[in-house]
């Protein structure tokens, strides 16, 4: 370049020596602009010298002892990795494998990707060995003969460091840095702490903290607390005791209709689990749940809450009941997507069907539950053996023996089957029943068997087939976006002895119930539709009145309908309900908790429109009409010794709200006003003067 610059200077010589030497400065100027600008930046660095560097670019890079695949492989070289460039040789680049200057040969070619192996560049910085290599590297004990290339050391590089940026740590000061027991309390660490009152941020008591840090840094425990009150006005057609009345003008047979209660009750939940539950079940579970209730009931008239009619016509009740105890273990995982197997024992709830038409409880048993691709498949493979309940409060009572009434029960469900958004579901539940012996509930009333007919001691086999769906039919229709849920059972088996009949009878019974419901925006209109099967001959020798095991659906206003809610009797044809508490199907038990099932009955068709209206954010308030008809009226009429020519029960009212003040499920307020516009079978079996019926509740509930 400098003969360049002197024959330049030279041939402008005679043209002045000014001129020469302006020409000559703006030479070397334009010459150091152009060289500037040709060259890359060098990478920021301090005291350290530039050496030339590899980039590993291919996806799969091995570095062997000699320019040659067929020479031993030495090392797996990640892409990304930083790598001092030694030498070339041809298409091999010589490469040092750690810091004390072993060195191992790449190949540059293109990988699978089309895209080349390796870049030069220069920066500063070292490659270091994951697993660094401390002896001869062509040793045969450092490296015996492999067998799978995952054995083979990994070489990472760490990113330069810039020292404009960043202050290199000096090695003769301790380590700074800031103690963390373990990476749930990392908020805690930077000082981010709250009350142990607070369930909406991190709190040990609601399992986002592990309550043993040291000695069990995967075990969380969470407690959660309930207060469900209730206050509730009804009428309810009663019967005057059969020895004295007290309530002045009483006479007949039907007297005072008005009852009250108010409830409280205190749920309290502690769980215990163990392992990282953010993306798969626990590896271990045990959860205890203890209820306690007091309730106060005023009635009409006496013997309604008593046998002895003497007891008055008030009564206070309190109990404490265990609703869950369960140890929960997981088996296995079956998937990278956390598909699993696990079981469950203990008193546990389980419900048959998305509505809790068929069985819905918390029972003694051991459940086989999981699923399969990606959630797609859940099934449920279960034993139980049902628990006493208390008489007033509806409560396990666990100081009592279990029950000889036993459910073995599977189902599995697919989702997006038949169309996506749609969940389907198979079912198969088979009841044996042996109690055979006599058993009176805490208030005096016999309740096993059932003071129906001749009052005999019963039992009976029943298996029960379903098919239920859930979900969303806009799929078939996006202009109609319809919702179904629906279930369908078929109920077969043999009782050992009809009440009625007195002989061994077949059991032959249906249900089905469809609720198909459209959004439009804040508002949702439902349609019901239900029909149980009743029995037409109580002298057939076919028992074919549909009845459940344990019955809680959340169908056609659910507990806000008077029909569902309400347990009313039925007077002067034995010590029976005609429907119980929490009950759609008019089973003729003499206790839904308490009682045995009973496929001698009625059976009822219901036909109701609903809607729910989002009016707030907060505040839904909803309503429903519901007609009832009887199936059948043979069995009523052969209980009661009564002609009974209609089937129609009325029709059932029912509005309420549900208010969510604080936009959760701390406090809830639910209220709601049901009546029931009696029908001519209503008439026929309580009377002409009847009337109306209704009930008054509100509700509230408060969670922790």
């Amino acid at each position: 370049m400098v003969n360049k610059l002197t024959l330049f200077t030279f041939q402008y010589r005679v043209l002045g020596s000014q001129v020469a030497l302006s020409l000559l400065l703006i030479t070397l100027s334009c010459f150091i602009e152009a060289q500037t600008l040709g060259s890359p930046a060098p990478l920021a660095q301090s005291s350290q010298q530039s050496v030339r560097l590899l980039q590993i670019a291919g996806t799969e890079v091995f570095a062997y002892s000699s320019p040659s695949k067929e020479s031993k492989k030495l090392a797996q070289i990640d892409r990304g990795t930083l790598v001092t460039l030694v030498a070339t040789n041809g298409n091999w680049s010589q490469i040092e494998l750690n810091d004390i200057g072993k060195l191992g040969w790449v190949i540059q070619e293109k990988g699978s990707d089309g895209v080349f192996t390796l870049q030069e560049l220069a920066a500063p910085g070292s490659p270091f060995l994951t697993n660094p290599i401390l002896g001869d590297i062509e040793s045969k004990e450092l490296f015996p003969p492999l067998i799978r290339e995952q054995s083979l050391p990994t070489l990472v590089s760490a990113p330069p460091i810039d020292p404009n940026q960043t202050n290199l740590p000096d090695p003769s000061f301790p380590r700074e840095s800031i103690s963390i027991p373990d990476r749930w309390r990392l908020m805690q660490s930077l000082g981010f702490k709250h009350p142990i009152y607070d369930p909406y941020n991190q709190n040990v008591l609601k399992g986002d903290l592990p309550v043993l840090q040291n000695l069990a840094p995967d075990l969380f425990f969470n407690f959660g607390i309930i207060s469900d009150n209730l206050l509730e006005f009804r009428t309810l057609p009663t019967p005057v005791s059969q020895t004295t009345s007290l309530g002045t003008g009483a006479y007949g047979i039907f007297g005072s209709k008005n009852q009250s209660i108010q409830a409280s009750t205190l749920i309290m939940n502690f769980g215990l689990s163990k392992g990282n539950t953010t993306f798969r079940p626990p590896d271990l579970e045990f959860r205890f749940v203890p209820a306690f209730q007091f309730n106060h009931v005023e009635v009409g008239e006496a013997g309604a809450l008593f046998v002895d009619p003497t007891y008055g016509k008030k009564r206070n009740a309190s109990y404490m009941g265990v609703q869950e105890l369960f140890l929960d273990y997981h088996l296995r995982n079956v998937s990278t997507k956390f598909d699993f197997d696990s079981i469950r024992v203990g008193i546990q709830p389980f419900t048959s069907d998305f509505r809790g038409f068929l069985f819905q409880d918390t029972s003694f048993g051991v459940r086989l539950f999981g699923n399969r691709k990606s959630n797609s498949y859940q099934y449920n493979l279960a034993a139980f053996q049902r628990i006493e309940k208390d008489t007033n409060t509806g409560l396990n009572n666990i100081s009592k023996p279990l029950r000889q009434d036993y459910i073995f029960a599977a189902n599995i469900y697919k989702q997006d089957f038949p169309v996506p958004g749609f969940t389907s579901q198979l079912t198969a539940i088979h009841n044996i029943n042996r109690e055979t012996s006599q058993q009176y509930d805490e208030n005096g009333f016999l309740v096993r068997p059932a003071f129906l007919g001749d009052v005999r001691p019963r039992d009976y086999n029943v298996t029960y087939l379903g098919y239920s769906g859930d979900g969303s039919l806009g799929y078939l229709s996006d202009f109609l976006k319809l919702n179904l849920s629906t279930s369908t059972y078929f109920a077969s088996g043999t009782d050992s002895r009809s009440p009625i009949s007195g002989q061994s009878e077949n059991i032959q019974a249906y249900f089905h119930a469809s609720e198909l419901s459209r959004d439009f925006n804040w508002v949702r209109l439902r349609g019901n539709f239900l029909i149980a099967s009743g029995d037409k001959d109580p002298y057939d020798g076919q028992e074919n009145g549909f009845d459940a095991i344990y019955e809680n659906p959340q169908f056609a206003g659910s507990d806000t309908s008077y029909w569902i809610r309400q347990s009313i009797p039925l007077i002067g044809g034995g010590g029976v309900g005609l429907s119980g508490r929490n009950g759609i199907l008019p089973s003729l038990r003499s206790s839904k908790d308490q009682g045995q099932s009973n496929f001698i009955n009625p059976g009822l068709r219901l036909i109701g429109i609903g809607t729910d209206l989002d009016v707030l954010p907060q505040l839904r308030i909803f309503g429903n009409i519901s007609q009832l008809n009887f199936m059948n009226v043979s069995s009523l009429a052969i209980l009661r010794n009564q002609m009974i020519t209609s089937t129609d029960i009325g029709i059932d009212y029912s509005v309420g709200f549900h208010w969510r003040p604080y936009y959760n499920q701390n406090l809830i307020i639910n209220g709601s006003v049901a009546l029931l516009q009696t029908g001519e079978a209503m008439k026929q079996l309580y009377g002409q003067n009847v009337g109306t019926l209704r009930s008054i509740l509100f509700n509230a509930i408060l969670n922790f």
